[in-house]
């Protein structure tokens, strides 16, 4: 058994090394042919019409934003229970962020806590909204559409932790980030996600003005194509095969060759790697609904049978968090929280939330406890972990 064992690793192969040692021995290392390689493989993979590689998942969150006009003046609604990037992308823009509670039951984003907001505020206030797939469990997409389209709102999905995700209703299967009920979706190739790049993300999204935008302001906001030029001012040379225009304010936010290869070498297993994720959840649910029901202070979510979870992360729920957090960092198993609720950051409260505002993120952060997933994970490994919580647990007064 390997220890320390981490809550999250890279799954690194010798095809994924051949693979960038490729692109090293070929004339491209930047935007060379491996992005569009991995676009349309993705795009494919995912369900959705359109893909665009950018640097990582925040570009990808950031470049969504300017898409979709957030600036001064502009408010959007998200989850407390993210990584900070969910929300930080308005506030790049200039817009202001809102918050609406979780559900307990799935700790994701709540529609009824959405609706409460909305309904609380005059029709047109809100223009946005950014649910998030956390943990690999994706968000009831089909009711945020409602509000979306009952409000005026744009939707952006942040599935960053939940390439593969899916749910089932009325015999029709939505998986997570393919942009059917979402405006755009992000994704993320950070090296604890499903695909592993070292950094870089993705855009997926069925409408061909965003997309044809989004690669626009990927590079500068340059455009290289004719057919998007505009006319020629007076006395203007002769232009030719160089020529491009610069048409708006963007960003370089370009993946790399390298990491395309990499990341393009990861999607040909994401499938089994998907499913080793779901078999490692699968023992520990085994594992701590026993312990549950045998009294021990633990709560784990499991979702129902329409909903395929992608298991980023496998979180466990304690009131003993804290004791627990140091015991098993002591015993080399390396747990993580995700997350601290983002209003809760000073950042945030300059902005005038407090605690108290959200309390259902909040009780879920007080015990909230992810352990070690991911697809390299062996039984030993996990077993270890299991026992390792079991233990403590039973030791408890």
């Amino acid at each position: 058994m390997n220890l320390p064992i981490p809550y999250g690793r890279q799954h690194i192969t010798d095809d994924d090394v051949a693979s960038v040692n490729d692109v090293l021995r070929s004339p491209y290392l930047t935007q060379g042919p491996k992005i569009g390689e991995l676009e349309n493989a993705f795009a494919q993979y995912i369900g959705s019409t359109y893909a665009i590689a950018v640097a990582n998942g925040t570009a990808a969150l950031h470049l969504c934003c300017l898409a979709l006009g957030v600036g001064p003046g502009t408010r959007v609604i998200t989850t407390p229970i993210t990584f900070s990037a969910s929300a930080n992308c308005v506030r790049y823009c200039g817009g202001e962020v809102y918050f609406a509670d979780i559900d307990p039951e799935t700790a994701l984003l709540d529609p009824k806590a959405v609706r409460e907001l909305l309904e609380s505020h005059p029709k047109g206030f809100f223009s946005g909204l950014i649910p998030v797939d956390f943990a690999g469990y994706p968000v009831d997409l089909i009711a945020f559409r409602e509000l979306a389209d009952e409000f005026g709102l744009w939707l952006l999905e942040d599935a960053c932790h939940a390439p593969g995700a899916s749910f089932t209703t009325n015999d029709q299967t939505y998986r997570s980030g393919d942009s059917s009920l979402a405006d755009l979706a992000i994704f993320s190739f950070h090296p604890v996600k499903h695909i592993a790049a070292g950094e870089g993300g993705m855009i997926t999204t069925n409408d061909e003005e965003l997309y044809k935008h989004l690669l626009r302001l990927r590079t500068h906001g340059i455009t290289n194509k004719s057919d998007e030029f505009t006319e020629p001012y007076s006395g203007e040379p002769e232009r030719g095969g160089w020529y491009m225009e610069l048409q708006e304010l963007g960003y370089n936010y370009r993946l790399t060759d390298i990491q395309a290869a990499l990341a393009l070498s990861q999607l040909n297993r994401a499938d089994s790697m998907l499913s080793r994720r779901q078999e490692l959840a699968a023992r520990y649910d085994a594992a701590f609904s026993e312990a549950a029901s045998a009294g021990l202070p633990i709560q784990i979510i499991v979702p129902p049978a329409n909903v395929s979870h992608a298991y980023h992360l496998y979180v466990i729920q304690t009131p003993e968090r804290k004791a627990l957090y140091d015991f098993l960092r002591a015993k080399n198993i390396l747990v993580q929280v995700h997350y601290i609720p983002v209003h809760l950051m000073p950042y945030y409260r300059q902005f005038g939330w407090e605690p108290g505002d959200f309390p259902n993120a909040e009780q879920y952060y007080a015990g909230c406890l992810s352990l070690p997933l991911f697809p390299a994970l062996t039984n030993e490994e996990q077993d270890y972990v299991i026992d390792t919580v079991k233990t403590f647990l039973i030791g408890l007064p």
